[in-house]
Parts: C-alpha cells; sequence; structure tokens
C-alpha cells in the first residue's frame, strides 16, 4: 500500500514597508506602555485578549506578522486610542465610510486598450 507523503507548503517571504514598519512598532509600543501604567502584567493582558505571551510580546515588540484584530483588541483593552477617541464618533465614522463605499464602484478594472488594427 503505498505511503502518502506531507510536504510542507513553501512560505513565501512577505517585505514590508519601512513605514508600515515603524507604524506597528509605534502601535506596538503604545500598547506596552498603557499595559504598564495600567499596573498590568503580560500575562494578565494577554489573558484578557485571549492570546499567548509570546503572541502579546510579538505585538508589543511591532512584529507586523500578527494579526491586526488581535493586535486592535489589545490596544483597546489598555486604552490605545484607535482612529477615534470615542465609541460613538467611532460608530459614526464606520457609517460614513459605509456610505462612501456603497456609492462607489463594486470593482476597479483597468481600462482595455484600444486595438489598433490599421495597417
Amino acid at each position: 500500500m503505498p505511503t502518502m507523503t506531507t510536504q510542507r507548503a513553501r512560505t513565501i517571504p512577505r517585505t514590508y514597508s519601512r513605514h508600515s514598519r515603524e507604524a506597528v512598532a509605534v502601535l506596538g509600543q503604545l500598547i506596552r506602555i498603557h499595559r504598564i501604567e495600567r499596573a498590568m502584567s503580560l500575562e494578565e493582558l494577554a489573558t484578557r485578549a485571549g492570546i499567548s505571551r509570546d503572541m502579546l510580546r510579538r505585538v508589543e515588540h511591532g512584529d507586523p506578522r500578527c494579526g491586526i484584530g488581535l493586535v486592535f483588541e489589545a490596544a483597546a483593552i489598555v486604552g490605545v486610542p484607535l482612529f477615534e477617541s470615542g465609541r460613538d464618533a467611532l460608530a459614526a465614522r464606520l457609517a460614513g465610510q459605509e456610505e462612501k463605499l456603497r456609492l462607489l464602484p463594486k470593482a476597479v478594472r483597468k481600462p482595455r486598450s484600444e486595438v489598433k488594427d490599421d495597417f
């Protein structure tokens, strides 16, 4: 009977712009600063965010491979302001952007190049 061999999926190295790396590092540092100011341990915040301590360390050190949802959750727990300071302002902004998205085309297509068939 033939045995099935498993192949590891090859991962494609991902590069991030300097601006993106710096922005993620700033957010990670803000999370760490707010956590320390609130006298929360690494383990306490990780538990409240539903992630491991190692993942939280990666977030605080600005690892761009961390999921945006868990980064935002950690930031919200320690009080880092994201976009808007109040919930009502954030909800209003979200509603405004949804309205704008309804007005924009659903897809963006590049115009086809005109065929030059005159000989």
